[in-house]
């Protein structure tokens, strides 16, 4: 069983739903983000997602985009990723790790050597954004080979025809995307999300985790009635980079911002079901 079956497997077993907090590797900066990670796991977090940096990352808002810029200004590459999650790991062998990122740097990289460097390093699963899943045969196979989950984003938007390719090639859980868009987008519409949780669970029996939206402990609550996790990413980068624009340069206050949300969150998502 992977890291990532058994902590869902754990929560749905305490009656818990999961909080799943989404940070850029080397934004703020990459020697502060294994301590971040860290920080968040203490604050409430059940699976950590880790943004690739990219130069055109094309699903997300403006605040990712320039936590993606700022990440690339500090000389992050996918390589240097593998090197912060196998530091990570170092403290932490529970707590799964989900890398986020796109096609090109992977392919470059090579399926099979990609794969391998990602177990080693000790991921979990990957969610390539724009790779659908028509397309997925080569790598999937390399991460099947060493144990990986893939993530599958479905949208609004997606067809019914799709969602059934894409619960049938998944593995580990379903992103949900809340709304129509970038991440950070959009009106969150609580009603329309339930409608799209229920359509896909219809059809798998997989963990259902919603992003894109999630702002604060109100709207995580809200979520967690129907979904089995909640992702928050643009707003747990737009706190961090809120201090510091300010002019604050401590790394404890920077993340302390991002600890402070996350914690929110939990709050959140754990009342739901009380």
């Amino acid at each position: 069983m992977s890291r990532i079956s058994g902590t869902f497997d754990e929560l749905r077993g305490s009656g818990r739903k999961a909080v799943i907090p989404y940070v850029v590797a080397g934004d703020p900066s990459p020697e502060g983000t294994v301590s971040l990670l860290h920080e968040l796991v203490k604050s409430g977090a059940d699976v950590l997602e880790v943004g690739v940096p990219f130069s055109d990352p094309m699903a997300e808002g403006p605040v990712i985009q320039k936590g993606h810029e700022r990440a690339l200004a500090n000389g992050m590459t996918l390589r240097k990723v593998l090197s912060i999650v196998a530091e990570f790991r170092r403290q932490d062998a529970k707590t799964p790790i989900v890398m986020m990122g796109y096609a090109n740097p992977i392919e470059r990289f090579g399926y099979d050597a990609f794969a391998s460097a990602c177990a080693e390093a000790g991921v979990d699963g990957l969610i390539t954004v724009d790779l659908p899943p028509e397309e997925v045969d080569a790598i999937d196979a390399a991460l099947q080979s060493v144990g990986l989950d893939n993530i599958f984003l479905i949208s609004p938007t997606t067809p019914e025809a799709r969602v059934r390719t894409i619960v049938e090639r998944a593995r580990g859980f379903i992103y949900c995307v809340a709304v129509k868009g970038v991440t950070g987008s959009g009106h969150l519409d609580t009603v329309a999300v339930a409608e799209s949780v229920k359509r896909i669970r219809s059809k798998t029996s997989l963990p259902i985790a919603v992003g894109f939206g999630i702002k604060d402990g109100e709207s995580a609550k809200a979520i967690a009635t129907t979904a089995d996790a909640v992702v928050v990413g643009s707003a747990l980068i737009d706190k961090m980079e809120q201090v510091a624009s300010s002019g604050e340069t401590s790394q404890i206050q920077i993340h302390g911002a991002a600890v402070k949300l996350l914690q929110s969150i939990r709050a959140g998502v754990d009342s739901s079901s009380s």
